[in-house]
């Protein structure tokens, strides 16, 4: 009954489990080990390993190689393999190349992370916040933060390339994996820097890349060390910001002019690698001579003209213009405009070039002094008329100024200037031209003969003459000579006792003799008195009708003096 009970079917499916099992094995001890496996055979997608086990393994065939690339492999190569599944349904053992390759690398890669050494790497893809990096195998992060000890625009050319990098952090459980480049650069740019400072003397010339740039110069890497390139010292010629001759990532040359051991501060100069344009500017820019130069900076004093690349002078606004005074010089010249010019003056050791603008050019007041000479009558506009004196247009760029005393001969100027107006056309003769002061003086009454040209030249200082009173004030008396003369007699001098000496007396009209004291032929005015025509008639009397030491009287003495002037006249 046992024995009928053990053959039925149920029994029998059971034994073929038992069987089964036996033959095909459902241990699971190999699964997720590493073993070393030899290949066999290739088909179209796998590769079939023999690991040494009751049944051969298969690896898929794209483990072998890079997307799209024939796997360089072939039967007998040796690979280290890992075991996914032990057998599937088909009684295989399933394999994986690439996760043998990881459980390597992060065996290798947690010894370097314990004993804090680099790994190799080569950045194969982008990804938010950073990068990918494969590690031998193992994937890994990096952060874009940690690529570079700077920002980098362009990451193209880190692709794909093998490097060093320092991991992080890492967790196998997470399978996550943290790396810097940055790490890597900045120690060994510490290493660097130590090497080269202790090494560095001024006067070297050194190659390096321009790291930043400011508006006062750039900053270089010099290899672990960044040195100061300022912008007086990247060319001999005027560079107005740094970036019109450096860019960032541009390789240079420079040479360390000066280096403080103690702040470890490095000036850099890359002009110094050149000659200097200076040696002989005193030969080549002599005195006097003409250049034709560029403009390359406009101040409010001037503009600088540049020479040749390197040696620039500066033309003074006073120098711009004949006529154009208190003008900005950008409404003059213009920057990059070609001009000539004259070199006026140079100072080699200040570096210095004293340039003129207007010394090319005619000096206006020159040429109207060769084209005009005194005495020659001009016409022109009147352009400005000013309390003292008339304005007129002698040219485009210079006038000549009537002063009022030379409006008229007879009518004072501030009457004769209430005639004239602006834009009238007037003529004017030419009294005097100062081209070093830059004056024309004209004169409108000098087109005319002088009224009292003829009395002038007959009386001298010492005569007495007939006047005329014209006015009468408190401290002396107006008068005229001839009708074209005009004389002042002071209070004190209108008698010789002190009880006469009183304008009041005299009236408007009436006539006196007076003697000339004083004679100023360009105005035309006379000084006059009467005290002293008497004193000196007194003297005459005495001198001629005797003393009172010979028995005469001071009145018989003045009466024959009276009577005798009351017969002359």
């Amino acid at each position: 009954m046992a024995s009928a009970t053990q053959n039925t079917p149920e029994h029998g499916k059971e034994d073929f489990a038992a069987l089964l099992e036996e033959t095909l094995g459902t241990d699971s001890a190999f699964d997720g080990t590493v073993v070393r496996g030899r290949v066999v055979r290739l088909t179209d997608d796998h590769v079939i390993v023999d690991v040494g086990l009751k049944s051969e393994g298969r690896v898929a065939l794209r483990e072998f190689g890079p997307p799209g690339a024939t796997p360089d492999i072939k039967p007998g190569d040796v690979f280290e393999l890992f075991i996914e599944r032990y057998e599937d349904r088909d009684g295989s053992i399933v394999l994986s190349r690439e996760k043998a390759r990881r459980e390597e690398a992060w065996t290798a890669l947690e010894s370097a992370f314990a004993h804090n050494q680099r790994v190799n790497g080569t950045i194969y893809g982008r990804v938010k916040g950073g990068f990918t990096v494969d590690l031998g195998g193992a994937m890994a992060f990096l952060p874009g933060s940690q690529v570079d000890i700077r920002p980098v625009r362009d990451v193209g050319p880190l692709m794909g390339q093998p490097q060093p990098f320092q991991i992080l952090k890492m967790d196998r459980a997470r399978g996550n994996i943290v790396v810097s480049r940055r790490a890597v650069l900045e120690e060994t740019r510490a290493e660097q820097r130590s090497e080269l400072i202790q090494g560095l003397k001024e006067g070297m010339i050194l190659d390096g890349v321009v790291k930043n740039i400011t508006d006062y110069g750039a900053f270089v890497d010099l290899g672990g060390v960044d040195g100061l390139l300022h912008v007086t010292d990247i060319a001999w010629k005027r560079i107005n910001h740094p970036s019109e001759a450096l860019q960032i990532g541009q390789p240079v040359r420079v040479q360390v002019i000066r280096f403080n051991s103690d702040t470890q501060r490095i000036s850099l100069g890359m002009k110094q690698l050149e000659a200097d344009p200076w040696e002989n500017v005193a030969v080549k820019y002599p005195v006097n001579a003409r250049f034709t130069g560029r403009v390359t900076n406009i101040t409010d004093y001037g503009a600088f003209v540049e020479l040749e690349p390197g040696v620039e002078g500066l033309v003074h606004v006073s120098e711009m213009s004949w006529t154009k005074k208190n003008v900005h010089p950008g409404k003059i010249v213009a920057t990059s405009q070609e001009v000539e010019v004259m070199v006026l003056d140079v100072d080699s050791a200040k570096r210095r070039i004293s340039l003129g603008l207007k010394q090319v050019q005619r000096n206006p007041w020159e040429q109207f002094a060769e084209e005009h000479k005194v005495g020659s009558i001009i016409e022109g506009e009147i352009r400005n008329i000013t309390e003292f004196g008339l304005f007129i247009g002698l040219s485009a760029d210079i006038d000549g100024m009537v002063h009022m005393s030379d409006l008229s001969w007879d009518e004072s100027g501030e009457e004769v200037m209430k005639r004239y107006e602006k834009g009238q056309v007037v003529q004017a003769k030419v009294l005097d031209v100062d081209a070093e002061k830059e004056r024309i003086s004209l004169g409108i009454k000098q087109l005319q003969e002088d009224p009292a040209a003829d009395v002038l030249e007959r009386i001298n200082k010492g005569d007495v003459v007939t006047c005329i009173v014209t006015a009468v004030q408190s401290n002396g008396i107006e008068v005229k000579v001839d009708d074209v003369l005009t004389g002042f007699i002071r209070r004190g001098e209108l008698a010789r006792d002190k009880s006469e000496q009183r304008p009041e007396r005299f009236a408007v009209g009436e006539k006196v003799d007076a003697k000339v004291v004083g004679l100023d032929r360009a105005s035309r005015k006379l000084s006059l008195t009467i005290r002293g025509r008497e004193v000196e008639e007194d003297k005459q009397a005495i001198n001629e009708y005797g003393s009172s030491d010979s028995g005469a009287s001071l009145g018989d003495i003045l009466g024959a003096a009276i009577r005798r002037r009351s017969s002359e006249d």
